[in-house]
């Protein structure tokens, strides 16, 4: 990653925002050496301007920003941090250095994130990732799994608890994005798909288009 320092002084500002809930937590400073220990110590790192030193946010309080991601803009000079905090970003003890709100999580936006780490296990293939063994055996494996998932979600759906549902219905659910990510797909693509369902047009559309020879 190429970052613009020069530009002012030395410093760029990062924008720090949630990695979940995907709302922005504050605004620092960095210079190359805060920049680097952010990146060798996954704790996002800054260069105080009143201190005239390095910190690392949470090192008194404890609540700490630990790196997901580190976006850079198009002209190079502003980064843009995910970043999971392990509690109050501002000073004050607010959520967020804008005194909102940050304790109410979607838990959906965790499948994004999810989908996001078994692509990087996709990419890297490390050795004894049961992720990593998926993708190795190949996509009838894969596929085979999925069909197991959704075998045992069925039984538990129709015989067990509402706890062993959720379990295997996660079992499953991973699976799945673990299918999509071997076919270049992400959640995401299901997601819009069914958006465009809940279009009260939809069915209307598709055999339109069906019809037109759009569709197979």
């Amino acid at each position: 990653m190429t970052i613009d320092f020069d530009k002012m002084g030395g410093l760029v500002p990062a924008i720090i925002q949630d990695a979940q809930t995907l709302r922005v937590l504050m605004l620092g400073f960095m210079n190359k050496d805060a920049y680097e220990k952010t990146v060798e110590t996954g704790k996002v790192t800054f260069w105080s301007r009143s201190r005239n030193c390095l910190w690392t946010k949470g090192e008194t309080s404890g609540n700490f920003l630990h790196v997901v991601e580190i976006l850079n803009d198009c002209d190079q000079d502003t980064l843009l941090i995910k970043a999971h905090p392990d509690g109050p970003t501002c000073h004050t003890g607010a959520d967020t250095c804008w005194n909102e709100d940050n304790t109410e999580k979607n838990p959906l936006l965790f499948l994004s994130e999810l989908n996001d780490f078994i692509e990087k296990r996709h990419r890297e293939m490390p050795e004894g990732s049961y992720t990593t063994k998926l993708f190795m055996q190949g996509i009838n494996k894969i596929a085979q799994k999925v069909g197991e998932e959704a075998l045992e979600t069925v039984i538990e759906a129709t015989n067990g608890t509402n706890e062993q549902i959720v379990y295997e219905a996660s079992d499953l659910l991973y699976h799945l994005i673990v299918l999509l990510t071997d076919k270049g797909l992400r959640i995401e693509d299901i997601a819009e798909e069914l958006h465009r369902r809940h279009d009260p047009e939809w069915d209307k559309k598709r055999r339109q288009a069906k019809a037109a020879g759009l569709m197979s």
